[in-house]
């Protein structure tokens, strides 16, 4: 994983950093006189030194709030917006929201209104809203055919082309960045369109360290003095280095941009710089100062921090301590990184599936305005159809008849997808049976109804042994294959009663309805010997792998699922502390007890 993270990470600095920046280079820089003559001149000039001399940004602010004359309504809109810009460079979100809730809903300026609706999208995807997002992103695609305003519509592209982006949409992400570029509105710089076309073509891994896209876009962001952009565009490059297996490179031009990054004080920057550094030095072999790095970027993460940056350098320290075999805190790093993985990982599901619960939606209003318009045809043709015989009659109920079909089509379609959706939402994407979540649900509803007839169940807790060898050994993909066959062979041993989920990584569980305490043990005990025998064959040979089993049943630990988990897994540890590949029973009277062994 370590060279997909890297670029990940990137990929989301290049959003973050656009998102703030629509409607940032729209305005010539001019800095401004001593005295504040002109509030609205004085106001565009300040919005145009955001990024390119972000504290005299500052400076200026505070200069129109202490010394400015009285402000027209749109000047005191106008200056609204720029301080909510303020707070959302400076990560003070939820100061943000309200603000640009009451631009968007009283300010009456269109401009406004779409500089407004682009921050409150980075707000909705900060925070994974994303049903919400992705509604306000298609509302805003929607808008886009009946936009004159050359400034609305280039701020429109520009953030279709983020939003797209950040969905993993990258092809149509490039397409908008492009139509943005050909609408750059006079005097507003070509970076932002740009850098946009650099990031879609980065994410989808199609950008090299000579790709004419990347230099170009580095070239014309320096002509332009935008400094927060351009050193986006050079931590693109130097993780390109990165994963062309070119550390020197990488850490010369890192060492080159360090003091621009820390001149802006961009978070992001500084964090991804730190860790970039510190993936460098591990690359390069020097332990001690990828180390160090690596400690840096920890200090100056926020404790809210779960971005990829965090989870690389997480990362970066388990390989570190790994290697200089200090097993405690390799663990300790590793359970962290594996942490943030996960949280990675889950918030991409999220992601897709509200993209696609979005398309889904949009296809249905589009399905609405069609069958509308379906109607008012009908209504149409039978208006002029009247007068007509029999044969005009045919031809009403012809045509009706096939509008009934097709909208009925169209909803079992919907339906369809629907359940397609729901059915995926509860599957575990590589192995096909229940995921956590779902086999929680299902296994508190089953013994909900024991509990009801004073029925029994047994939980079986498995956990692979050395699974983590076998994937570092072997690769990911025989992992895989060796997580499939656990499946197999389980499933022959099950019945169709019996619930079966996968927790994460190599942990399963598996609710035995109406199973006493011995054939709970005695199906363990199968498993065990039924997987301990597969052989699964490769280049190099075959190979063989073993599970440890806990198990634990009702008669003693009650009916809550919660400490039937908790008494399996104890089990389950008891049984990998006793040398693996064996099974162990909690047990009323003598705690945890073994019931089989190898």
């Amino acid at each position: 994983m370590t060279g997909l993270l890297p670029r990940i990470g990137l990929g989301a600095a290049l959003v973050a950093v656009a998102w703030c920046l629509a409607w940032c280079l729209a305005i010539q820089p001019v800095y401004a006189a001593n005295s504040i003559t002109d509030p609205a001149k004085f106001l565009d000039e300040t919005e145009s030194l955001r990024l390119k001399d972000h504290p005299r940004y500052v400076q200026m602010l505070a200069q129109i709030h202490h010394d400015a004359p009285p402000l027209s309504e749109h000047e005191q809109w106008h200056l609204r917006y720029l301080d909510t810009w303020e707070a959302m460079y400076e990560g003070e979100y939820p100061k943000a929201e309200p603000e640009l809730h009451q631009i968007i809903d009283h300010s009456g300026d269109p401009v406004l209104v779409t500089n407004a609706s682009t921050l409150f999208l980075k707000i909705l995807f900060t925070y994974r809203r994303y049903a919400e997002a992705f509604a306000l992103a298609n509302h805003l695609a929607s808008t886009l055919p009946e936009v004159k305003n050359p400034e609305i519509r280039y701020a429109l592209l520009v953030t279709l082309s983020q939003m797209h982006d950040f969905s993993n949409q990258f092809d149509l992400a490039l397409q908008y960045a492009r139509m943005a570029e050909h609408a750059t509105p006079p005097g507003t710089t070509l970076c932002l369109p740009l850098m946009l076309q650099a990031g879609a073509l980065y994410n989808s891994k199609r950008l090299t360290s000579t790709s004419p896209e990347l230099h170009r876009a580095i070239d014309v962001c320096t002509a332009d003095h935008q400094p927060v952009l351009t050193s986006a565009l050079w931590l693109y490059l130097v993780s390109i280095y990165l994963d062309e297996g070119q550390p020197a490179k990488a850490l010369a031009l890192l060492n080159r941009v360090a003091p621009t990054i820390q001149a802006n004080h961009y978070y992001e920057h500084m964090l991804s710089s730190r860790v970039h550094r510190a993936q460098i030095y591990l690359a390069l072999g020097d332990l001690a100062k990828a180390k160090s790095a690596a400690m840096d970027a920890l200090a100056i993460s926020q404790p809210s921090d779960t971005s990829t940056w965090l989870m690389n350098d997480y990362e970066v320290l388990y390989e570190i301590e790994k290697k200089q075999r200090h097993e405690t805190a390799a663990l300790v790093y590793h359970e962290r990184y594996s942490d943030l993985v996960k949280s990675h990982l889950d918030d991409l599901h999220a992601r897709a599936l509200a993209y696609d619960m979005a398309e889904q939606h949009l296809l249905v209003q589009n399905m609405q305005a069609d069958e509308l318009s379906k109607q008012n045809h009908i209504l149409q043709l039978k208006q002029v159809l009247a007068t007509k015989a029999v044969e005009t009659s045919r031809l009403y109920i012809t045509l009706l008849s096939l509008l009934l079909i097709s909208v009925v089509a169209w909803m079992f379609r919907l339906k369809r997808s629907q359940l397609r959706f729901k059915e995926l939402s509860s599957l575990d994407a590589l192995t096909g049976i229940f995921n956590h979540q779902h086999f929680k649900g299902e296994a508190d509803r089953a013994l909900h109804q024991l509990e009801k007839r004073r029925g029994v169940a047994c939980l079986i807790a498995i956990d692979l042994d050395h699974f983590k060898q076998i994937n570092d050994t072997n690769g990911h993909a025989l992992g895989d294959i060796v997580l499939k066959r656990t499946v197999t062979i389980c499933r022959q041993h099950l019945r169709p009663q019996d619930l079966f989920g996968r927790l994460g990584g190599e942990e399963f569980r598996i609710l035995l309805p109406n199973c006493h305490r011995d054939q709970g043990i005695a199906m363990a005990e199968h498993i065990r010997t039924a997987l301990e025998a597969a052989l699964i064959e490769t280049d190099g040979g075959a190979i063989t792998f073993s599970a440890s089993l806990g198990v634990a049943c009702t008669d003693t630990c009650g009916y809550d699922l919660h400490s039937l988990c908790r008494d399996a897994g104890a089990a389950l540890h008891r049984a990998k502390q006793s040398g693996r590949n064996q099974v162990m029973a909690e047990d009323a009277q003598d705690g945890h007890l073994r019931r089989a062994t190898r």
